[in-house]
């Protein structure tokens, strides 16, 4: 059996029981992370991160480790779904210290959308144009 280090105190409940279920799994499969990693689409390293409460798992990382311990994948998604939204969404550091990600400017996200617009429609209009030059001139 693995010694756990402790779980960040920023997780929210939710978050730390996925987190402890998930760990109890990978035990009981008597696995190391390497194993793990080979059995799995997730690396040693993804793995590492999803049993500290470093990073939260992805559903499919759940369902994998539950494919693997032949565990109750229904039981498991539930609980991942109840910790989905409670999830920490900045990053956590070494501590497992909550890390101030810098939020993106206001109005980054409609300036990103305006811009792609501006874009798709000088495309649209350089391939009329160009259509337009290419098709022979019809005469009555």
């Amino acid at each position: 059996m693995t010694r756990w280090q402790p779980l960040p105190d920023v997780l929210p409940r939710e978050a730390r029981h996925l987190v402890e279920q998930l760990r109890s799994l990978k035990d009981r499969t008597g696995l190391s992370l390497a194993e793990l990693a080979r059995r799995t689409a997730y690396s040693k390293s993804s793995w590492q991160r999803y049993l500290s409460g470093a990073k939260q798992p992805p559903r499919g990382a759940v369902q994998a480790l539950c494919r693997v311990a032949g565990a109750d994948q229904a039981r498991l998604l539930a609980v991942w779904e109840l910790a989905d939204p409670m999830w920490p969404r900045g990053a956590t550091g070494p501590a497992g210290q909550a890390v101030d990600v810098a939020a993106p400017p206001p109005g980054a996200e409609y300036r990103r959308w305006r811009a792609a617009a501006l874009v798709s429609f000088a495309v649209i209009v350089v391939l009329v144009a160009g259509l337009l030059w290419a098709l022979p001139t019809w005469s009555g």
